[in-house]
Parts: structure tokens; sequence; C-alpha cells
């Protein structure tokens, strides 16, 4: 893996997975569309080397209009199926619209699955607004900016979450903007306990 970081853009090389291909393969339609969107949560551990099974890859996009919803669902089904539901009305104003996810997946199957929601909330329109760019293998994504999506981890508290919030911070922990950093840590109560996930000698940030 090759990976360079700077204020900008994050330049990430490596062997693609599955979970790459199939991302890549769903964003490419929201360019097309040209909806701005945000990747989260457990695939941006896996997007950095993570090693781990999913089923689902959390994204949020902008909130868009009906029409123009249904020119995504109908680009997207050429690919992807819904698994909620097949119609493109309930989609939106049952699903979207009342803050509850839609998951996409490869016709006939179940993961992975892409779950999409618009944002609702301080934090996940923090996560859109500030989204950071990578350019994986040449190709442009958007991740939740990293010093929202190590506290949230940590705030999630599973194993798993736990896992991908340390490795996470060891792969980012020089390059984080500190003062944000500890924001979103004291937003989400993180306690100098939770920080020894992390490294120990960070418990004094939070004293």
């Amino acid at each position: 893996m090759e990976f360079h970081y700077d204020e900008e853009t994050i330049i990430l090389a490596k062997e693609m997975t599955a979970y790459d291909d199939f991302t890549r393969k769903f964003v490419d339609i929201l360019d097309a569309c040209k909806i701005r969107y945000t990747l989260m949560s457990g695939y941006v551990a896996l997007l950095f080397g993570r090693s781990r099974m999913t089923e689902d890859i959390d994204m949020f996009l902008e909130q868009i209009t009906k029409e123009q919803f249904k020119e995504l669902w109908e680009k997207l089904c050429a690919t992807f199926e819904c698994i909620n539901t097949s119609d493109w009305e309930s989609a939106f104003d049952d699903y979207l619209q009342e803050n509850m996810a839609l998951r996409f997946a490869y016709h006939g199957e179940y993961a992975p699955n892409m779950e999409v929601k618009f944002p609702h909330g301080v934090h996940s329109l923090f996560s859109l607004k500030n989204r950071r760019e990578v350019l994986f293998n040449g190709k442009q994504l958007f991740i939740s900016p990293l010093e929202l999506q190590i506290p949230f981890k940590l705030h999630m508290g599973s194993d798993k979450d736990l896992e991908d919030a340390k490795h996470l911070y060891n792969f980012f922990q020089e390059h984080l903007e500190r003062e944000l950093y500890d924001d979103f840590l004291r937003k989400f109560n993180i306690t100098p306990k939770t920080l020894e996930v992390l490294d120990e000698s960070t418990q004094h940030r939070l004293g």
C-alpha cells in the first residue's frame, strides 16, 4: 500500500478488494448524476487496509429532489437492486425522507450492500460538508473526516468499532487536525479509559 496525505487530498494506491470494487461501481453512478456523497464508518477503515468482513458500506447522500432520486434510481438499477423496496417512490418517501436507510446490493445478492441515508443532524451534515477527497488508484472518492470518524467509532464501542478506531488512529495520528479531533472526542464524551484502546499517551488530551 502506498499512501500520501496533505491538507487537500489523501492519495492511496493498493490492490482493490471486492468491497472497493463494489463501492467504486456505486459512486461512479453518483458521479454521473452529480450527487455529493460521503463514505463513512467501517468502510473508511477497510479502505485503508483494515482486514475484516462487513455486510454493509455506509454512505450519506446530499439531500436531493424526488426527480433527481428517480434518475439516480433508474441508473442504479442497471447494476444494483434495492433490498428494501422495488418502488422508487416508496424508497424516497418512506425511507430516505423518514431518515431510514436504503440498502442496495448486486442483483440477487444481499452482501455487500450500500446503506444510503440523507444526513439528519449536526454530525452527519458536518460529515458531508467537510468530506475528504481520496484519490484511490487514481479514482476520486470522498470520505467523512477522520477527526470525526475515530471518535464516532470509539463512541459506538463494540469490539469491531474499537478496532476500526485503533486502525484509523494508527494510520492517521500524525495527520489529524488535533483541535477538531479533540472537539469531537468531547462531543462524543470519550473518556480517558476508552482512549487506552488507541494509545495510553493520548489520555492527557481529555484531562
